[in-house]
């Protein structure tokens, strides 16, 4: 048994960022316990890696959805990261902090301190914007941000998304995200910025911080009512951690609920038949699961190269691989939707319903081999779906994954939604200078037509894009779903956090780990004046 002051589980994109900045206080011993391990494979630093690490059990949890009823009854992949860095290790790479009004719900809620206009200072405070800094970017901060290059492909895409009524815009993240434009990445100098190597790798020399990998945790210890430390287990062997002052959970979406019901926290309709004695009747453990529904058409390309050209040559792979050495350019060093688009296809205007990513490649699968042909996908999600999933534990042994079920496309009005998405898509591949690039349709192809068609190959086709939240959601006193306090207390528990994208309330409107990372830098403030007091 060891013991320390604040005791962090999971070394992922917020408990790299917390671990990193609760250790600046040199008085505090901090301990970060992480169930995968470090690697030094090569793929993971280089940009378009992904394709050869999502699906590797090394780096990957592999966690699989229940057959969903209303997706063809079809279990869905949910990757998430292992190892230190988490999902930054594996993810798209991808900077984007959705819009304003996300974070101004959240406010509006009952979560003070998370509106768009006091989240603001900890999105900058985590950036460094390598290049053209503006008014909303940050400098000097850990995750290093970089502008994307431009190609003929993805101008073609923004010019085209202008002749269907989608403006160009020059910044996703100044809380306004409206618009086509190209994205930006959390890379350095053609590197991944993974929060390992931001947050952790910075920090590591610091006397009191402890990394501990290879311990996957198994139990919350609880003593009247407070956390006092985690049960892990390494190679069959059971070991303790205790904690003076807190146990936070970085776990995420998946597993920081997972190890609150396995510790009695949660619905006690879902724990009693376990036989698992209940600490706080928690009934929103698990529940208020969001997640972005990606659907994906993709098109036959002439006339000009694309990364299945490169994927499908040896010598292209080969000049790739050698440009990337040299210059930490090119097609490896970029990765693979370099532009995007929000836009609005419901009532509110102001306030975009849908992200588009434009990927210079097509495959019937994401990271399987691309289509032996020139292609490029338009990847479209429902950016705050109505449906809502559940995540529960199937028995009481803490290393048999929980059972995921997202409900995908239960609601009618996603289901309208994805439709009109699709069909949207086809009106911006139909539109010059895209369309002079553009051959054919492959997916789903012109014989769908109709909504009803449509749906269906929606139903058979579509899958997530990666983005699960809202599992252990922050709420207001009074509401019998929030699981946390507006400051990611466990309601009940003292001493108890959870950090990490699980505490979300609702999904944001784009990619999650930007505003993960800026979670846990707020969340850092509020532990480090809480301790001061």
């Amino acid at each position: 048994m060891t013991e320390t002051d604040i005791l962090i589980v999971g070394a992922g994109s917020a408990g790299c960022a917390l671990a990193a900045r609760l250790s600046e206080t040199t008085a505090l011993q901090i301990t970060l316990v992480e169930a995968g391990v470090p690697t030094r494979f090569p793929w993971i630093d280089i940009p378009i890696g992904y394709f050869k690490t999502v699906g590797d059990p090394r780096f990957d949890w592999k966690f699989d959805t229940e057959p969903d009823p209303e997706m063809a009854g079809r279990r869905l992949p949910w990757p998430r990261g292992k190892g230190p860095g988490g999902t930054s290790l594996i993810n798209g790479m991808l900077y984007l902090r959705g819009h304003r009004r996300d974070y101004d719900q959240w406010g509006d809620l009952g979560n003070p301190g998370w509106d768009w206009d006091s989240v603001l200072p900890y999105f900058k405070r985590a950036q460094h914007r390598a290049r053209a800094p503006g008014a909303h970017d940050g400098t000097g901060g850990p995750l290093w941000v970089s502008d994307l290059p431009h190609d003929r492909l993805s101008d073609a895409f923004i010019a085209a998304a202008g002749q269907c009524q989608i403006p160009p815009t020059a910044d996703f993240n100044a809380g306004d995200n409206n618009g086509a434009g190209y994205f930006q990445m959390t890379t350095r100098r053609g590197r991944r910025m993974s929060t390992r190597r931001a947050y952790l790798d910075p920090a590591r020399h610091r006397t009191n911080l402890h990394v501990e990998c290879g311990l996957h945790a198994t139990k919350i210890i609880i003593d009247n009512g407070r956390a006092t430390g985690v049960e892990f287990a390494r190679r069959g062997t059971r070991e303790i951690i205790t904690a003076r002052k807190e146990v936070i959970l970085c776990a995420g979406a998946i597993q920081s609920p997972q190890l609150l019901q396995l510790s009695g926290i949660g619905d006690p309709e879902m724990l009693k038949p376990l036989g698992i004695e209940v600490v706080s009747p928690l009934r929103g453990v698990g529940r208020n699961l969001q997640d972005h529904l990606q659907v994906r058409p993709s098109y036959r390309c002439s006339g000009v190269e694309t990364l299945n050209d490169i994927a499908n040559s040896r010598w292209r792979s080969a000049r790739e691989f050698l440009r990337y050495m040299l210059t930490r350019g090119g097609a490896l060093g970029n990765g693979v939707y370099r532009a995007g688009a929000f836009l609005t296809l419901g009532t509110d205007a102001d306030w975009p319903d849908v992200q588009i990513h434009f990927g210079l490649v097509s495959f019937d699968r994401p990271h399987q081999p691309p289509h032996p042909f020139p292609g490029v996908t338009l990847s479209a999600c429902m950016l705050r779906p109505q449906s809502r999933g559940v995540i529960e534990i199937a028995s009481t042994d803490p290393l048999a994954p929980p059972r995921i079920q997202p409900n995908y496309l239960r609601d009618p009005r996603d289901q309208t939604l994805a439709v009109k998405m699709v069909r949207k898509m086809r009106a911006i591949a139909s539109a010059a200078p895209l369309s002079h690039f553009i051959e054919d349709e492959y997916r789903p192809g012109r014989a769908h037509q109709s909504d009803a068609e449509l749906l269906d190959w929606v139903r058979n086709s579509a899958g997530s894009i990666f983005h699960p939240v809202g599992t252990c959601a922050m709420g207001p006193d009074g509401d019998p779903d929030a699981v946390l306090d507006h400051r990611l207390r466990v309601r009940g528990i003292r001493n108890l956090r959870v950090v990490d994208g699980s505490a979300m309330p609702r999904l944001v409107s784009g990619n999650t780990n930007a505003p993960i990372v800026m979670m846990a830098e707020r969340t850092s403030d509020w532990i480090s004046e809480e301790l001061r007091t």
